[in-house]
């Protein structure tokens, strides 16, 4: 089964485009991969050039001469529906960082600001009923190895 989320960026305007990832969605995975190898601008841009995604991965591009596609990926390549499975291509955009956090964003939601700091929303989690918080993706990756010290 899939932990669904949307990956986004934000603009220096404020607008938000995001897309769809099926897999592997939880912080520990698709957070700890989004912290550590989209950390520019330019790099968040290809991976949201893709449209929606099956998998994410480190790397966006196929290297000349890799054999990839969707029932045949190469290692460590994200997985595209539009590029790897000719679907339609699939981009949404949303007024803001507020409007993002508070549409469908599936299971978990993760968000590249204008200012370049990752944040995460978990879509299960109402914050003092108060509605979505979007937290520092970093924090978040913390505190969930702080809590596992205590399983």
């Amino acid at each position: 089964m899939g932990t669904r989320s949307r990956i986004a960026i934000e603009d220096q305007t404020g607008k938000v485009r995001s897309i769809y990832c099926h897999w592997d969605g939880y912080p520990s995975n698709n957070g700890r991969m989004l912290l550590k190898h989209f950390q520019t601008q330019e790099k968040v841009e290809s991976l949201i050039e893709l449209g929606s995604i099956s998998s994410l991965n480190k790397n966006v591009e196929i290297p000349k001469g890799v054999t990839h596609n969707f029932d045949n990926p190469a290692d460590d390549i994200v997985v595209a529906y539009h590029r790897d499975r000719a679907e339609d291509l699939v981009i949404l955009d949303h007024d803001s960082v507020e409007d993002f956090v508070n549409s469908d964003i599936e299971r978990y939601g993760y968000v590249f600001t204008a200012a370049g700091e990752w944040l995460c929303v978990d879509a299960h989690v109402d914050e003092d009923d108060l509605g979505r918080v979007a937290k520092s993706l970093e924090n978040v990756l913390i505190q969930e190895t702080e809590d596992e010290k205590y399983l």
